[in-house]
């Protein structure tokens, strides 16, 4: 393997990485922060996927296509919070799982009525559809885009978290709820916020995931456990642990696709090869995650507590 291809593959898991964490991102506040186990984070990830992919064919205007994917996320994970997931705080996580599970298969079948069971496929941009040409190494611009994106979310929300009055409030009232609404603060508004922040930035994630994925019913389930590897790597409740654990997660995935079917060439046939590579591959990621519980229980980087 060449030196152009191992950089190919670099930039391939980290833009894989990237979308990891962009549904990482707010799984791991809403998780760790709030205690809440939210199986339907995958679904709102499939509805921003759908939203962009409509937005963008109505108005030709990829932008448009970002905003109404995560704002249409964002109103949804409000809905969500207030309507369903508030009267579940106090319920044991089980109830959690249980009651979002169904919301994945209502979500899933919603989307099969509307839109039908084909998928939809997004085209690249037309100000993106080309390359970067990076000292003779040529590269597609919007995966380069994707990691821009990603990298400025992970910049944005560690500003927010540990910069701003509101993470201050969000930190604190995850310890000391009872203390903050007696200070004023409305604890329920401001778990409805975060959980609509995670549920945009998981629309975000399938807008941005549409021209690289096809679209389709189900799209959330498959990411949603990868992602949830990513938070257990990084550690519950930690923004930057989620950025370098979904780097770390999605470097091996695809270097593990790559490299394992190149290797296994060499002691059996090239098709039984090509088969066993990539499940090698995803099950790396599992034996990484079980490496780092074994060492490192609370992640490689647990949250700071307010």
């Amino acid at each position: 393997m060449n030196a152009t291809l191992l950089l190919a593959q670099l930039l391939n898991g980290l833009q894989y990485g990237v979308l990891l964490f962009l549904l990482a991102a707010g799984l791991t506040l809403v998780f760790g922060i709030m205690s809440f186990v939210n199986l339907a984070h995958g679904s709102l990830y499939m509805l921003g996927a759908y939203a962009g992919a409509l937005a963008y064919g109505a108005t030709d205007s990829f932008a448009l296509a970002l905003l109404a994917a995560a704002g249409g996320a964002l109103v949804v994970g409000i809905a969500l919070e207030v309507v369903i997931v508030s009267r579940l705080y106090r319920r044991d996580h089980l109830d959690h799982v249980l009651a979002t599970f169904g919301l994945v298969m209502f979500f899933n079948e919603l989307v099969r009525m509307v839109w039908g069971p084909q998928p939809l496929f997004v085209q690249v941009p037309q100000v993106l559809d080309g390359t970067v040409n990076l000292f003779g190494f040529t590269y597609p611009a919007y995966r380069f885009a994707i990691i821009a994106v990603g990298l400025a979310v992970a910049v944005g929300s560690h500003l927010v978290i540990h910069k701003t009055r509101l993470g201050m409030l969000i930190r604190a009232g995850a310890q000391y709820p009872q203390l903050v609404s007696a200070l004023g603060v409305n604890i329920g508004l401001l778990n409805a916020v975060l959980f609509g922040l995670g549920a945009a930035l998981a629309g975000l994630a399938g807008a941005m995931a549409g021209p690289v994925l096809s679209v389709q019913s189900g799209m959330g389930e498959p990411v949603l456990i990868t992602t949830l590897v990513v938070i257990v790597i990084g550690g519950i409740g930690s923004v930057k642990g989620a950025l370098y654990a979904a780097m770390i997660v999605g470097v091996v995935d695809t270097f593990g696709r790559v490299l394992l079917p190149l290797l296994l060439r060499q002691i059996a046939e090239r098709s039984i090869a090509d088969a066993a590579g990539p499940a090698l591959a995803s099950m790396s990621v599992y034996l990484l995650m079980a490496l780092v519980l074994a060492l490192k229980p609370q992640g490689l980087f647990p949250a700071r507590r307010a």
